[in-house]
């Protein structure tokens, strides 16, 4: 690990040589960890109503696009090369129109390890959102998703952060 790795801010996926490494957690206390991501994706007011009443040509949009959330949490480390496997204890995801041709995704992830789940809570909302563009784009490709951010994290040797 990188001299610099226990200074904050530091850049800990780069070793003293600056070559790309896996963080090694082996010494990192097992403890509860809490990630909550959002994003939103905006669409036309007539793909709104075809998910609010499912009837989206594919189906059950949120449904899927659930499970779509859920599964790619549980791969994030087969998607980002330097995160390791983590063993996810719970992952929620809420789907929320947060105005008429705005739809919200939040996801708390939840485990009992070394490192922590946010990752796995961006990278599920981040595939749920893109699962409802792909279940709709047949009626509106002008969807935009946007907003991704983490949230809120707890554990671990850093503490707990909130976004302000």
């Amino acid at each position: 690990m990188s001299k610099d790795a226990d200074k904050p801010g530091a850049l800990t996926h780069f070793d003293a040589q600056g070559q790309a490494q896996m963080v090694d957690v082996t010494e990192k206390a097992v403890t509860r960890r809490v990630a909550v991501a959002e994003g939103c994706i905006v669409m036309a007011a007539e793909t709104a109503t075809l998910i609010r009443t499912g009837s989206a040509r594919k189906g059950d949009v949120l449904g899927v696009a659930r499970l779509a959330a859920i599964q790619a949490a549980k791969r994030t480390d087969l998607l980002i090369p330097l995160c390791h496997q983590v063993p996810l204890s719970g992952l929620d995801v809420a789907w929320e129109f947060v105005a008429p041709e705005r739809l919200r995704c939040t996801v708390t992830a939840h485990t009992r390890y070394s490192t922590g789940v946010e990752m796995e809570a961006l990278t599920a909302v981040g595939l749920g959102l893109l699962t409802v563009y792909d279940m709709c784009k047949a009626a509106d490709r002008g969807m935009v998703i946007d907003g991704i951010r983490l949230l809120h994290k707890e554990g671990g040797r850093s503490g707990n952060w909130d976004r302000a």
